[in-house]
């Protein structure tokens, strides 16, 4: 079930080989085809770690990936998702299951793309920032006289960024440049789906009562299929901006259910970039309770509920147990409807 406990180091290195500590995911290695990626509560903000972290933010993350993956496959049927499954591997021994359970996916082992897939659907911050400063997003000139809040005119824009390694700085690049990074045929394949993708969850958010405002992609290339692969966290309020429809200011800022609140706070309090920082107690829980929010309005179920079923006796850990394949989506689908019929 969720708790307050916050857990912010993994230790499963004697169960199994470490092969990276990210900002906020440790991943290791199952085999040379599968990976264990493990998501702790550690925040970043402004490309630095922050010293506290957010409770159950891990859990979040880890089970709307997983939800999306069902929902997106489910629409596009030629995506792929490197999802395998949330079951803990053998090697990690059951009494640890209840710290790692529902924060920890087994995925594919994809070669990276060395570039972020952002799609923008509405002019607010660093975009509205631009677009007051130059007419212009990215670099893309935009139709003169919108205002903060409102919609592209023509649809969400794709504004790729490079992919820094940790501790460094995302820089936006034009498509041209992302085409010398990945080659031309990835790079257009990996823009089509990143707008299919958007104009889907937007469309399913918005039947939730949600604003899907902009995201960021990341997806991977498997070597054998030679198949563009979605990677990575999907459409979560860490990677992803929401509004409340209701909410939605034109005009003005709106605030949202997502990591903004917490960078506004650091900008703020003028610690924007600060590595380290402690995060008071009260900006704590109000990024957490924003994060289960959207979870719960996405879902359609808390977190203590997804929790209950993962591991109660719904039958959950038998249907993922006997039916995991290699990485189908149609079999991934089958696999998260148990939690999210």
């Amino acid at each position: 079930m969720p708790t307050n406990e916050i857990l912010l180091k993994t230790e499963l290195e004697y169960c199994l080989p470490l092969v990276q500590k990210g900002k906020v995911r440790d991943i290791y290695s199952i085999t040379s085809e599968k990976l264990l990626f493990v998501t702790t509560d550690r925040v970043s903000a402004f490309d630095v770690p922050l010293a506290n972290g957010i409770p159950n933010k891990g859990l979040i993350l880890t089970l709307l990936t997983a939800y999306w993956a069902r929902t997106l496959t489910a629409e596009i049927p030629a995506l792929r998702t490197h999802c395998r499954t949330l079951v803990l591997p053998t090697e990690i021994p059951r009494s640890l299951h209840g710290r790692y359970r529902g924060r920890s996916m087994e995925v594919c082992s994809l070669q990276p793309f060395k570039i972020e897939a952002i799609v923008r659907g509405y002019l607010t911050r660093e975009a509205w920032d631009s677009y007051q400063a130059n007419g212009t997003v990215c670099g893309i000139p935009i139709q003169s006289g919108l205002r903060e809040g409102d919609a592209f005119p023509n649809g969400p824009i794709y504004t790729p960024s490079t992919k820094a390694d940790v501790g460094e700085h995302d820089e936006d690049i034009s498509e041209e440049k992302a085409a010398e990074i990945v080659g031309l045929n990835y790079a257009n394949r990996i823009k089509d789906l990143s707008i299919s993708i958007f104009n889907i969850a937007s469309a399913h958010a918005l039947e939730r009562g949600l604003i899907l405002v902009d995201t960021k992609f990341e997806f991977g290339l498997n070597t054998a299929t030679h198949e563009v692969v979605l990677a990575d966290e999907i459409l979560t309020p860490e990677s992803s901006r929401f509004w409340k429809k209701e909410e939605r200011r034109v005009g003005e800022s709106t605030p949202g259910l997502d990591k903004q609140f917490l960078r506004d706070w650091l900008s703020e309090n003028g610690l924007a970039g600060v590595e380290n920082v402690t995060l008071p107690e009260d900006v704590v829980k109000k990024t957490g309770s924003m994060y289960e929010e959207a979870f719960e309005m996405l879902v359609g179920k808390n977190l203590a509920q997804v929790i209950g079923e993962l591991g109660g006796t719904c039958g959950f850990e038998s249907v993922y147990s006997i039916s995991v394949k290699e990485t189908k989506t149609a079999q991934w689908t089958e696999l998260v409807r148990t939690l999210y019929p």
